[in-house]
């Protein structure tokens, strides 16, 4: 029998307990009526019996009948009403062991408003979310395994030259000090690039679980630019590159980190310089709308193939050109970066063809603060 207006368990068993004693009254007093009849038929036919009186059947055996025929409908009545609850009781628990036993696929229908349709509701939910935490588990597993698999391919490169320059020099003592020196640089300048990879890593665990404190502060963007090309000029001149610098404004004032801006804007030039050397040219365009800064960072290098422009933001992914010397590295740049754009509550996206690969960041003027973000604890 379907209920919807009953809100709860106790609410329905007084509902089947009120029809059925409703229900068994009024076959009561039908029996009681049919007794009555059947005894003045038998008196009319001049039938007599113990158990036959003046007025009828005897009251105790009456009593009795009546008793028993009350006590058999109400049973019956109360077990047809409840027993397609029953079932649905069975069809939860069934659910709550198949979810035991780790089958998480089950889905419990929801046919009640009462304890136990909050019940199926519940279990359902819960299974959802048991099995999101393990996909998310599944995924930091597989995460993990890309991290010890990346961090042993890109550090052993580096500590593996480490040791060999070093241990030449160490068993050559009649080496010229000249010899000597250049090779000790270039052990310097590999034990350089593993502290740098290193602190990328632990840069980015850091930004990943919001482990970093950020310090917002009021900061001219586009002297930040500037200032940050001015010190890319080594790598511009190394790779023969131009740089140009397009801002209408004198000034755009905004709020935020200055120091993980820095990192961000430092990071997608650095890729800009590494795929873009073909190109030539750097562009960086800065534009101020009513409530946003829009920072396009422009190269004319490698095209990054459409399938694969969804996956850059991927923690430690690599596109197949980024495997070489020159522009390998941890495949956490771009992380880094999309890290820093959401603490700041911004926008990023990437476009590439032939008329050139374009990073754009777009990040609010005004800082957005919340209660989980520090602004002034260190790091």
């Amino acid at each position: 029998m379907k209920t919807k207006f009953i809100k709860s368990f106790e609410e329905r068993l007084a509902f089947y307990i009120f029809i059925s004693v409703i229900i068994t009254v009024v076959v009561e007093t039908l029996t009681s009526l049919l007794i009555y009849r059947i005894s003045s038929e038998l008196r009319f036919m001049g039938y007599r019996s113990s158990m036959i009186g003046p007025d009828g059947l005897n009251p105790a055996v009456r009593g009795w009948i009546l008793l028993l025929m009350g006590i058999l409908v109400f049973v019956l009545c109360f077990y047809y009403l409840i027993h397609d609850y029953m079932k649905y009781i069975r069809i939860i628990a069934n659910g709550i062991k198949d979810i035991a036993q780790g089958n998480f696929d089950t889905e419990i229908p929801v046919r009640s408003l009462d304890e136990f349709g909050e019940m199926a509701s519940y279990l359902n939910q819960m299974q959802e979310n048991i099995k999101e935490i393990m996909e998310r588990e599944r995924v930091a597993e597989h995460t993990k395994n890309d991290l010890i698999s990346s961090v042993a391919h890109d550090l052993r490169t580096p500590l593996t030259s480490i040791i060999g320059y070093l241990g030449w020099v160490r068993e050559q003592p009649d080496l010229d000090e000249r010899t000597r020196q250049k090779y000790l640089d270039i052990a310097y300048r590999k034990a350089q690039h593993l502290e740098q990879l290193t602190n990328e890593l632990f840069g980015f665990v850091k930004l990943e679980h919001r482990e970093m404190s950020i310090h917002v502060g009021i900061l001219d963007i586009r002297q930040l630019l500037e200032q940050l090309l001015d010190e890319c000029y080594p790598s511009f001149e190394k790779y023969g590159l131009e740089n140009e610098f397009i801002c209408q404004e004198e000034r755009i004032m905004m709020e935020g980190d200055g120091n993980l801006l820095a990192r961000l804007f430092e990071n997608l030039l650095n890729n800009a310089v590494k795929y873009g050397k073909d190109g030539k040219l750097i562009r960086v365009e800065l534009e101020k709308k009513i409530e946003s800064a829009v920072i396009k960072v422009i190269n004319y290098g490698y095209v990054i193939p459409e399938q694969e422009i969804g996956k850059l933001f991927r923690k430690f992914y690599r596109i197949e050109h980024s495997r070489s010397q020159d522009t390998g590295g941890t495949g956490l740049g771009l992380a880094i970066v999309e890290q820093i754009v959401q603490l700041h509550h911004g926008t990023i996206s990437v476009k590439s063809d032939l008329q050139g690969t374009v990073f754009e960041v777009i990040l609010p003027l005004t800082f957005i603060h919340e209660e989980s973000v520090s602004t002034d604890a260190s790091e």
